[in-house]
């Protein structure tokens, strides 16, 4: 039997390889793809590039806010999954609205139109940030939210909207948070592809504060196959955390990504902190663990030694990229 699946963000970091897993040798056989990216400035159609010809994949470049357009692909699909998002916190800072507009109203113009077509299952990406932070232990999905940036209160405000559906019409949403993403094709704005980029070309790092910051670092590989648990293990109107299993400060990060690229101390430049930056993320994954089998696989070092490794071998992909980055 075929299901029809509609991947919002399906030209970003996480959702292309969500899309390029699923429509792999190991993919499940019976799955069509079609994806809908806005292709903003971190979507990016080369990441989707190997797809071309798939008999399983269609892409239809379209804003998840534009009613008439996500009305019309949700008559043709049977589930969606919605990673699409404006996600960089430093953005958030200088400027909110359009964190507002993709992620609240872009999910509910998505969760509306998939109810009233009759979709039978919708998978909602989020983010451990929606909790804010926390100074020891670790959070469970019962935990009340507590975002600092307008990025995390945004996308706290789409889990919200997305959850109501659940519990107001008895429609299928489940969603996922998961902590801090990494691996190949990430957009280099990010923490670890900005400095391994810029590592590469000789350029300084600007690390936040006193880099004491903790981050849960999570390989992508590791992010994808628990939101496929999610979908096709996981139960309506239910949270479930995503972890990796790797907590660093970000000093600590800053040191493997310099052994990493055979840089030393002298290339790091200590900036102002972030407004608002939170001290700590970790989640209780026991949940996923528990009712999917979720856990991750990929050990932390290995991951992030092979995603400098792609970076190194992959300058035409990022090299275009570097004028849309900004650094604060």
């Amino acid at each position: 039997m075929t299901t029809r699946l509609l991947v919002t963000g399906g030209a970003g970091f996480i959702g292309s390889h969500y899309v390029r897993t699923l429509l792999g040798p190991d993919g499940p056989a019976g799955v069509r793809v079609t994806v809908l990216d806005n292709l903003t400035y971190a979507g990016n159609p080369e990441n989707l590039a190997g797809l071309s010809g798939h008999p399983r994949y269609a892409f239809v470049h379209g804003d998840i806010c534009d009613a008439q357009t996500v009305a019309s692909l949700m008559r043709e699909q049977d589930q969606v999954v919605h990673f699409a998002a404006e996600s960089h916190v430093d953005r958030s800072i200088d400027t909110g609205a359009a964190f507002v507009r993709t992620n609240v109203l872009g999910t509910q113009t998505l969760v509306e139109a998939a109810h009233r077509s009759g979709i039978k299952r919708f998978v909602h990406v989020s983010t451990d940030e929606v909790y804010g932070s926390i100074e020891e232990g670790s959070w469970l999905e019962t935990y009340p939210l507590e975002p600092s940036s307008p990025y995390s209160a945004s996308k706290a405000a789409g889990d919200l909207v997305a959850l109501s559906y659940h519990r107001t019409h008895g429609f299928d949403v489940r969603v996922t948070r998961a902590s801090n993403t990494y691996g190949p094709y990430h957009f280099p704005e990010k923490l670890i592809p900005l400095f391994i980029t810029r590592l590469l070309d000789g350029e300084p790092v600007p690390l936040y504060g006193d880099g004491g910051n903790v981050r849960d670092w999570l390989h992508v590989d590791d992010h994808v196959r628990g939101v496929e648990l999610v979908r096709t293990r996981g139960r309506a109107g239910e949270i479930y955390h995503l972890g990796g299993g790797a907590e660093l400060s970000n000093r600590e990060l800053t040191g493997m990504l310099l052994a990493a690229c055979g840089a030393d101390w002298g290339r790091v430049r200590y900036v102002p902190d972030r407004k608002g930056h939170d001290r700590r993320y970790s989640l209780d994954c026991t949940k996923a663990r528990r009712e999917l089998g979720y856990a991750p696989r990929v050990e932390f070092r290995q991951g992030l030694t092979e995603t400098v490794r792609w970076y190194r071998e992959n300058r035409t992909w990022w090299e275009p990229l570097r004028e849309r980055v900004v650094v604060r």
